[in-house]
């Protein structure tokens, strides 16, 4: 029997009908730009100028301006904004410096270069609702569609061809840490929790951006996110024929929206990874790494509680630009998945309804919304072989 990753607990909110989509649908990518050109993304001239550019048509902000308050307003408007369009933001600037970043890539790497006997010994439980452990290839299937017949097609088919790990915080919901035994991979577990930390203090700070951007107290979106239902995740696309990705074959990952408030996302510079236009449902727009940046969307959890002025953008990870033949290289990505405490209740902000603009959404708690929801739409399906 298939299980439903989250089913109970994290499955997506409903949407207003502009935002049901299929990731089944017909779809094109937009040309993006070069690469090369997106990571000569730099520094601002004037501390003030917080939009420093785009890639692959995202805005690129440098966040420094908010750090150390000397444009705080400024920089907060850029990431509202771009949450509003694209459900996407790419960060300089934002506090984890680059040498951290390639030290927890660094140690992804030689966690998925062990043997597939060592990985299992932090195996995932196969509990649905449980976040924490090593998954591998081959096991899960990420999808986004509210017809059940379309759902359990995308069941049969190849499951996304990717390996993960992941762990957060021991008193969560989604569970406690399942590490490696000590002594297998010394110094690995505390890394993860290392960097976990340093994550969270990017959330909070982003958090308190968005308040900002909203016109509401900066630390109202701050203190819902205790860090406690947070999850890291380090993932691991191994090589696969360019042409089985083009041609649909094989997934590394489906299109799907994030379920939680916001995402932080480091990945290296393979690139394929491709947002929905919000213009052309059905089109996505591929986005380039850009380098010492980290790119934020939004989930499905913010764009409901800011009554949907902010996007929960579908987005999905293909080959990389250009590639049609050949092996692709092995990707490697690190997100961090940003939830209010489960247990919270949340009503839609202020200032983000008005006698014209009512609000869509009552009241609800994370954990209320997943066991009360009955869409078919599963977020993830994991099948057992």
């Amino acid at each position: 029997m298939p299980l439903t990753l989250l089913q109970t607990l994290a499955a997506p909110f409903r949407r207003p009908l502009s935002f049901h989509r299929r990731s089944g649908s017909k779809s094109t990518v937009t040309a993006p730009r070069s690469p090369d050109a997106a990571k000569q993304v730099g520094t601002p001239s004037s501390a003030t100028n917080a939009l420093i550019g785009d890639a692959g048509g995202i805005p690129v902000v440098d966040f420094s301006g908010f750090l150390d308050g000397s444009a705080k307003q400024q920089t907060s408007t850029a990431i509202l904004d771009s949450f509003k369009r694209f459900g996407f933001v790419y960060l300089k600037n934002y506090g984890i410096p680059t040498e951290k970043v390639d030290e927890m890539f660094d140690w992804s790497k030689k966690f998925f270069a062990q043997p597939m006997q060592v990985k299992m010994l932090a195996p995932h439980p196969g509990v649905p609702h449980i976040n924490r452990g090593y998954v591998a290839p081959g096991v899960e299937k990420f999808t986004q569609s509210n017809d059940s017949e379309e759902v359990a097609q995308l069941r049969n088919k190849e499951p996304d061809l990717i390996e993960n790990f992941s762990c957060g915080h021991d008193e969560s919901v989604l569970g406690k840490n399942i590490w490696l035994p000590e002594g297998v991979l010394p110094g690995f577990n505390e890394a993860c929790q290392d960097f976990y930390w340093k994550c969270y203090e990017v959330e909070i700070s982003i958090l308190r951006t968005v308040a900002v951007g909203l016109g509401i107290p900066e630390d109202h979106l701050a203190k819902s996110h205790s860090g406690r239902d947070q999850s890291l995740r380090l993932m691991h696309y191994p090589a696969v024929p360019a042409k089985k990705l083009v041609e649909g074959e094989m997934s590394r990952i489906g299109a799907h929206s994030d379920f939680s408030s916001i995402t932080l996302l480091f990945q290296d510079d393979v690139g394929g990874l491709e947002v929905e236009h919000p213009d052309h449902p059905g089109e996505f727009m591929s986005v380039p790494p850009v380098l010492g940046a980290v790119m934020v969307n939004a989930g499905d959890f913010l764009q409901r509680w800011s009554n949907d002025q902010i996007r929960s953008a579908l987005h999905r990870v293909r080959a990389p630009p250009g590639m049609t033949d050949g092996m692709t290289p092995d990707r490697y990505s690190i997100p961090y998945f940003c939830s209010t405490d489960f247990d919270l209740t949340v009503d839609c902000l202020p200032g983000t309804y008005s006698d014209s603009n009512p609000k869509k959404y009552e009241p609800i708690t994370v954990s209320t919304h997943g066991v009360a929801t009955s869409l078919p739409r599963l977020s993830v399906t994991r099948t057992r072989r």
